[in-house]
């Protein structure tokens, strides 16, 4: 079992910045991928950006050159820094991880609670 802790969420101006932070613990062995979604009121869940333990980067088209995506391996954790925010870019954001073949989790999709960023015009 993986459990995932987002941090970093709140208001910002737009054209303002904010750090989100996404500790897992747990068999964080087992991790291959962790990113970020986000959700936003009467919207689908998202891919905003991943990155892969190999170092593989995904990044959503719509947040592409203002998101940068990081990931300390030894610390388990995994960053979103977010520049230039937009009021679009209002949402709960959620920290995601799935588990690496060749695990006993291969299979699991883990999910932290979330947490709000609201961007302001």
């Amino acid at each position: 079992q993986v459990q995932l802790v987002e941090s970093g969420g709140g208001l910002v101006q737009a054209g303002g910045s904010l750090r989100l932070s996404c500790a897992a613990s747990g068999s964080t062995f087992s991790i291959n991928t962790m990113g970020w979604y986000r959700q936003a009121p009467g919207k689908q869940r998202e891919l905003v950006a991943a990155l892969s333990s190999g170092g593989t980067t995904t990044t959503a088209d719509s947040v592409r050159g203002r998101f940068t995506i990081s990931r300390d391996n030894a610390k388990n954790t995994v960053y979103l820094q977010m520049n230039s925010l937009k009021p679009e870019d209002t949402a709960v954001y959620y920290c995601n991880a799935d588990a690496a073949a060749g695990t006993t989790d291969y299979g699991m999709d883990y999910w932290g609670k979330g947490t709000l960023v609201t961007v302001s015009s």
